[in-house]
């Protein structure tokens, strides 16, 4: 049921565009990293390229082959090249799959002419494709499929499939099946497939087919990019003080099968770097949420984890202690070897005590201070250098 032709891909116009149209018609294809979320029509781009193209197309999956296969793909377009002397189109989906280092196994060729890449990912190219390959490929932006374009997708399976065209699809079943695919074309016919299966020969592919075929499906990715926009949602949310937001983000991850223990470690790093010493025990309560999770599990631990999200959005805010610690870590990676002061060293032995270790620390309640004692506890080198601000810890 792919389109074999670029006229027939759907919902994609924009991003094609006249001008990769008529590279494709003209045989002048570019290398192309193609970006777009699961079923938006990738992998049916590169059906039709195979379909046009006069050159050799070959394709792998990122998640399948390693570097022996792909070796073993660029030594056959090296010598297709000589023999015919056309390049090779080589289609790469899932390519995120791919280590740094598998990808740039391919710069060599692209930049001979060897292979015209074309990559497919679900991942933000900028972190998970080499800036090398980047800067050799033109970058082509597929939307999610609108409702629209995945009714379209269904019509013409209905039409054009040897099974699927001996039966009918009322309105209603269209609809459903496309708006529970959330614009993932792959969902829709999946689902289509079954709902055919489950109606009575002679009979419509109804609204009741439909629902039951759809499977329930939640649009998340543990590596991928929505995944990290829903946990920036939430740290900001509670950033933000906003307590109902807070547990939409986190309730949205837990239903969509996020681990929970991913959520509450991130919520204990939340409690120091967010909240601080503005109020201590919302590290307690981070912590103890995570310890709820291991001992009783999900689902009851759920309302514990909303608990806690509630708490760290109302408490009140300072990354006193975390710029403290940034300071203080750059200054250290800055001078990593600065001595101790000899009066706070360790003086085990006589013979350091003769050197001098210890000599002249004062110990605080044997000196009568309660608190500080005006006595330096920095190497020299750093003189009184402040990390930690009392009045960032209180203004939040």
């Amino acid at each position: 049921m792919r389109p074999k032709h670029i006229q027939e891909l759907l919902g994609q116009e924009d991003a094609l565009g006249s001008i990769l149209r008529q590279a494709l018609q003209e045989d002048h294809l570019p290398s192309l990293i193609l970006w777009g979320p699961p079923g938006c029509g990738k992998t049916s781009f590169a059906s039709c390229v195979a379909a046009a193209t006069k050159r050799t197309f070959r394709s792998l999956s990122a998640a399948k082959a390693g570097v022996a296969e792909l070796r073993d793909e660029l030594s056959r377009a090296a010598g297709t090249s000589k023999l015919r002397q056309l390049g090779t189109i080589l289609f790469v989906d899932e390519f995120h799959r791919w280590s740094k280092a598998q990808q740039d196994a391919l710069l060599l060729d692209c930049e001979k002419g060897t292979i015209t890449l074309i990559a497919a990912t679900t991942e933000n190219p900028s972190f998970s494709i080499n800036n090398a390959i980047l800067s050799r490929c033109r970058l082509v932006v597929f939307g999610k499929l609108s409702s629209d374009a995945v009714v379209r997708v269904i019509d013409r399976a209905m039409r054009d499939d040897a099974i699927l065209s001996q039966s009918t699809i009322t309105d209603d079943a269209r609809k459903l099946l496309a708006t529970a695919a959330d614009g993932d074309a792959r969902v829709a016919l999946n689902s289509l497939e079954l709902a055919s299966r489950l109606t009575k020969a002679g009979s419509p592919i109804d609204s009741e087919s439909a629902q039951a075929a759809i499977q329930k499906r939640a649009l998340y990715d543990r590596n991928g990019d929505f995944h990290y926009d829903l946990i920036s949602a939430l740290h900001k949310s509670m950033r933000g003080g906003c307590a109902d937001a807070s547990l939409y983000y986190a309730c949205r991850m837990l239903t969509a099968g996020e681990e929970p223990r991913y959520l509450t470690r991130r919520l204990i790093r939340f409690a120091s770097e967010d909240v601080g010493l503005a109020d201590p025990s919302a590290l307690n309560q981070a912590v103890a949420a995570d310890q709820a999770v291991h001992a009783i599990g999900m689902p009851e631990a759920g309302v514990v984890i909303a608990q806690c999200v509630v708490y760290l959005a109302l408490a009140p805010k300072s990354c006193a202690v975390y710029r403290a610690y940034e300071a203080a870590k750059a200054s250290c990676e800055k001078d990593p070897h600065a001595p101790v002061p000899l009066h706070i060293r360790n003086a085990p032995t006589k013979m350091m005590k003769t050197l001098g270790y210890g000599d002249g620390y004062l110990y605080n309640p044997s000196a009568g201070y309660a608190r500080g004692c005006p006595q330096g506890y920095l190497p020299p080198e750093l003189g009184d250098r402040k990390f930690f601000s009392k009045t960032d810890c209180e203004a939040g």
